[in-house]
């Protein structure tokens, strides 16, 4: 065999037993990992705390997920030239008593993935983007412009920019009780407007903060649905569906016991008394003067409804006091009318009167 010819063998023959070698390394440490792997228990996790959630259809947790950290399609990510949107959910899940640390712990810990809906669904996804936008720009207490909400959703789903506002302002409604409104058509201008005129815009305490009202109506319609008087205990069995523990700080309301039996109470939304004879002492809710003159109890029914998603008549009983509710309002109504243009009129006779006294001529 030729000299060239037998090395290049040499060479080939060498170059194959290196590639066996370091195949077989391979698969030992690999079989090595999947055993060691197998023989060590996994470890635990800690416990995670259930988000707290202040609506009956739907968490706040999972209203306000991290929507563009899961989306799968594959258009190019927009980065908002105003507000990014991990400063969006940053300032929305925070608790306006805490302080800037606190508050950033708290929201990296309560963060939550999306839902698979919203994951698989961009145009879904645009919606939370939008719905963390206008919580992010009212917590902070700045202008909400068109434009700015433009920049957020996907240049690809411009088109649909009015289904999207339109559903996210329907969420944060049923949400947080408040009303997405124009007060700017010039500057295309928006705001946030509670359902309840709630000190602070709805906050209920100075400051920065997400809107308190939800959880008021919810309390409201609980009340309405227990014959318009509930038990504290009942009323916490009811929160409790929602995540909400008295206790236990809500990254929405603080510590809820004291929002309720404490704020609401001295707002005169609730209110909050003793059962008689109860031994030990027990307590109850009923509906504070500032609850019946700001809404009423066709407005609260219609906002429970649309939280399950169905009609004000679906609750018969509730429904029927409340047609005549809305009816003994009206005659009210009427009463004040015309008792006020009595004494319109009494007072303009007596204008009348004075005016031709004082112009009459004085015999001496």
């Amino acid at each position: 065999m030729p000299r060239g010819q037998k090395s290049k063998l040499q060479a080939r023959e060498k170059r194959h037993q290196a590639r066996c070698k370091s195949h077989d390394t391979g698969g030992a440490q690999a079989t090595a990992a999947a055993a060691a792997a197998k023989e060590s228990p996994p470890e635990e996790s800690p416990p995670e705390e259930s988000p707290p959630s202040p609506s009956l259809s739907e968490g706040v947790t999972e209203s306000l997920p991290v929507a563009e950290s899961c989306s799968t399609s594959q258009e190019p990510q927009e980065t908002p030239s105003t507000t990014t949107t991990s400063e969006v959910i940053s300032c929305t899940r925070s608790d306006e008593d805490s302080n800037v640390q606190d508050e950033t712990k708290e929201s990296n810990a309560e963060a939550s993935p999306c839902s698979e809906k919203s994951c698989n669904d961009p145009l879904a996804s645009n919606i939370k983007v939008l719905e963390q936008f206008l919580l992010f720009k009212y917590k902070t207490k700045q202008p909400i412009l068109k434009a700015d909400m433009l920049k957020v959703v996907s240049w690809r789903y411009k088109d649909h920019f009015p289904e999207i506002f339109k559903k996210a302002c329907e969420h944060i409604e049923l949400v947080f009780a408040v009303d997405v409104q124009e007060i700017d058509s010039t500057r295309q201008l928006y705001d946030l407007v509670s359902k309840l005129k709630l000190p602070n815009k709805g906050r209920v305490r100075a400051g920065r903060g997400l809107p308190k009202g939800g959880l008021l109506m919810n309390i409201l319609g609980m009340i309405f649905m227990k014959d318009n008087c509930a038990t504290e205990e009942d009323v916490w069995r009811y929160l409790s569906m929602m995540r909400i523990y008295a206790g236990r700080k809500h990254f929405v309301y603080g510590e809820p016991k004291k929002l309720i039996t404490k704020d609401f109470v001295r707002l005169k939304y609730l209110e909050y008394r003793q059962v008689p004879d109860s031994d030990p002492a027990c307590y109850e809710f009923l509906w504070g003067p500032r609850a019946h003159a700001e809404t009423s109890k066709m407005e609260v029914l219609k906002f429970l409804a649309k939280i399950n998603e169905t009609e004000p008549s679906a609750f018969p009983s509730q429904y029927e006091e409340a047609l005549r509710d809305e009816e003994t309002r009206a005659q009210a109504q009427t009463v004040g009318v015309a008792k006020r243009g009595a004494t319109a009129k009494a007072c303009a006779l007596c204008k009348a009167m004075r005016s031709v006294y004082l112009s009459a001529p004085i015999d001496v």
